[in-house]
């Protein structure tokens, strides 16, 4: 019988599968429904920080009358499904619903605000903590060295709040993101998750504003966490999740072959519903028994850079090979277009 067990924030989980947090665990019929599917764990949906400080000014833009124009895009706490006291209580009926853990998340961008909540969270009975740091620095005079100090801040503030194990889910985009990882882990951070959606806004051309655009990921995002997963592995100690792109067992499977702990999904549970998770769990369960793996961690690594036959395919290397790829596909492409058409 294969193993699909692993381990993630030190707790240990019967399979890979965590659904990430989104919509889908507003609901406790549907944290049920989750684990009834096969989540070895969940992630709850987020508690905003704005939500923590629903009574401070909305912050200055300035006296181009920027201010005014968007002040009805500014959130505030009746837009939420719930306030904070709401969410504690729901982590409570969590755990009380479900025997698989629950990891609890904040999302924010300050270090102030979130000890008290993590505190909270963690008599609420949450199992772990994952911090959702979702920001976008626009200001030309704050360096980088300062944006991944702000990580940082928030990461032992909240630790020296709670003994709760902490992840910490990252956008994509630093200088270098294997430092940042490095000096996280050196601070305690348990876990990493990798990555944060980066959700980019679209233009109404009829209404002439800037609104959201939300896009469900499909498995063309998995590349971005496979590659720094890949490069991570076995150069940290922290956990390691991978998030964005998981939709098919093999999508796991290459996942968990570069290093990943568990492999994060939300997308493919809202396309396809919550019962995708059976159909994964046994993709997964049949790959690796027609390719004779007895189980989840003898195949974790395996394809790290640290383990796989070409470690250069995580660096520049491959960069080069890619483009010359590409050039042969330019070349190839016209010589078919010049044989069908005469030219």
């Amino acid at each position: 019988m294969v193993d699909l067990s692993t381990e993630y924030l030190g707790l240990k989980l019967r399979t890979p599968l965590v659904p990430s947090a989104s919509p889908l665990s507003q609901n406790i019929d549907r944290v049920r429904r989750l684990e009834d599917a096969g989540a070895s764990a969940v992630v709850l949906y987020s508690l905003f920080e704005e939500q923590l400080h629903g009574d401070a000014e909305p912050p200055r833009s300035g006296e181009n009358g920027s201010e005014a124009k968007s002040a009805p895009y500014l959130l505030q706490p009746r837009d939420f499904r719930m306030g904070p006291e709401g969410y504690l209580e729901h982590v409570r009926r969590a755990k009380e619903a479900v025997a698989i853990p629950v990891i609890a998340s904040l999302n924010g961008v300050t270090a102030g605000g979130w000890t008290q909540y993590a505190q909270q969270i963690e008599q609420a009975g949450a199992d772990a903590l994952e911090c959702n740091i979702y920001s976008i620095p626009t200001d030309p005079d704050l360096s980088s060295a300062l944006v991944e100090q702000t990580y940082l801040d928030i990461l032992r503030a909240v630790k020296s709040a709670t003994s709760l194990p902490l992840a910490v889910k990252l956008f994509p985009f630093f200088t270098n993101l294997a430092s940042l990882a490095k000096r996280l882990d050196q601070a305690g951070v348990r876990a990493l998750v990798l990555f944060n959606r980066f959700y980019q806004p679209d233009v109404d051309l009829e209404a002439m504003q800037v609104k959201p655009n939300v896009l469900l990921s499909t498995t063309e995002a998995l590349r971005l966490p496979l590659t720094w997963i890949g490069i991570l592995y076995g150069r940290i100690t922290a956990s390691l999740a991978a998030s964005g792109g998981v939709d098919q067992p093999d999508d796991m499977v290459k996942l968990l072959m570069v290093g990943a702990d568990v492999t994060m999904l939300c997308s493919s549970l809202m396309r396809n519903g919550i019962a995708h998770l059976r159909y994964l769990e046994n993709g997964l369960r049949d790959w690796l028994e027609q390719h004779e793996w007895k189980s989840v961690r003898e195949l974790q690594g395996t394809m790290s850079q640290l383990h796989c036959p070409d470690p250069t395919a995580f660096e520049r290397a491959q960069y080069l090979r890619a483009v010359k790829g590409a050039e042969q596909v330019v070349v190839t492409g016209r010589e078919a277009w010049r044989i069908l058409t005469g030219e």
